[in-house]
């Protein structure tokens, strides 16, 4: 017990009340993981782990990449399908050259490879910011995009021109391929995402993420307190770029199976960005609410009119499953403009203060 006099008010403060809270959330985060790990492969069928849980891990790793680039060091980039084509090709290409190498490896290696491909195109970010930005990794995504296409030896000089995941194991246990089972990649993605989470969690409340947000904020004023643009940026642009790239090796060797460049499209880069919009920028928790959201809302907007017993043509209702999830997106953004994860932030605060919240 803490005891305090300052002036004519005397408090008393009990240590117990700042360590119970912390200890509290660490219970719950483990009792979340245990959950995610043991009961959702248990429970969940083969539709919802390869329809929806797999890939919801595999944006959100993408999300995060981009979160941390344009949330938190004020880079905007709509090049995250470029980068993530990158890591899939650079996927591909190792483990078929290297048979004896682990997944995980190739994994690692090629997010390696798409950080060495973010740094080049990261380069014309120290003399160009904001909507010319923008257009600069816009043009490495069509860049990328286009090489893959014209040059067969990224797909081994296949006449189909596309790229399948070889069958590669993990302590015996079959991991990419056709006979790795949804329940088994699942447990990958999420032990990949929850390390990549961890490893970005750190980074955004040491010195690197104060460097970031600075840059992000006033980046002239943070030169001249000591923080170096180029070097803080061109960093902003390889971890962003290596998570971008180990999420899309991830997407063709987890959750495809196989794949062609169209499924790394301009359309890839928008969704990816608009998950960390409607998220929150600048929050790693807001990554993941922006995934499950896209991931899940035009799922349920599929399903409704057959829960209703609509019987509708498909074209019209795919418009109006355009229209709806369009409209959720313009008013998340006018309700809450620092997107889910605020509104979540906000939630919690009231209902800790339940029942006089104010």
């Amino acid at each position: 017990m803490l005891y305090c006099e300052v002036g004519q008010f005397k408090t008393s403060y009990s240590s117990d009340q700042a360590v119970f809270p912390i200890r509290q959330d660490r219970i719950v985060v483990g009792l979340a993981v245990a959950a995610a790990v043991i009961a959702v492969p248990l429970v969940a069928d083969e539709y919802w782990l390869q329809a929806v849980l797999i890939p919801f891990l595999i944006y959100s790793l993408a999300a995060l990449g981009l979160n941390l680039l344009t949330g938190y060091a004020g880079q905007v980039s709509l090049g995250t399908g470029g980068f993530m084509a990158v890591g899939a090709y650079s996927a591909f290409k190792l483990s078929t050259t290297f048979p004896a190498l682990s997944i995980v490896i190739v994994f690692l290696l090629s997010g390696v490879i798409a950080a060495l491909v973010g740094v080049a195109f990261g380069i014309p970010s120290l003399r160009i910011k904001g909507f010319y930005l923008a257009v600069a990794t816009l043009a490495a995504q069509f860049f990328l995009i286009w090489l893959f296409n014209k040059v067969p030896w990224f797909v081994n000089y296949a006449a189909s021109g596309t790229i399948t995941a070889p069958p590669r194991t993990v302590f015996g246990v079959m991991v990419t391929g056709p006979l790795a089972t949804a329940p088994v990649r699942y447990v990958v993605a999420l032990g990949v995402l929850a390390a990549f989470a961890l490893v970005a969690k750190n980074l955004v409340r040491g010195r690197v993420g104060r460097s970031w947000m600075a840059i992000r904020d006033r980046d002239i004023a943070a030169e001249i307190i000591g923080v170096r643009p180029l070097r803080t940026k061109l960093l902003a642009f390889t971890i962003s770029s290596f998570f971008c790239g180990v999420a899309g090796a991830e997407y063709v060797f987890l959750y495809l199976g196989g794949a062609e460049t169209l499924a790394f499209d301009i359309n890839v880069s928008f969704l990816v960005l608009f998950m960390v919009i409607i998220g929150g920028l600048g929050s790693i928790l807001g990554s993941f609410l922006g995934a499950a959201f896209i991931v899940m809302v035009p799922i349920f907007l599929t399903n409704v009119p057959h829960l209703l017993g609509l019987a509708l043509p498909v074209a019209l209702q795919k418009q109006i499953e355009l229209m709806v999830f369009g409209g959720l997106i313009i008013l998340f953004l006018i309700v809450e403009p620092h997107g889910l994860a605020r509104l979540w932030q906000i939630t919690k605060e009231k209902l800790r203060l339940w029942p006089f919240p104010y």
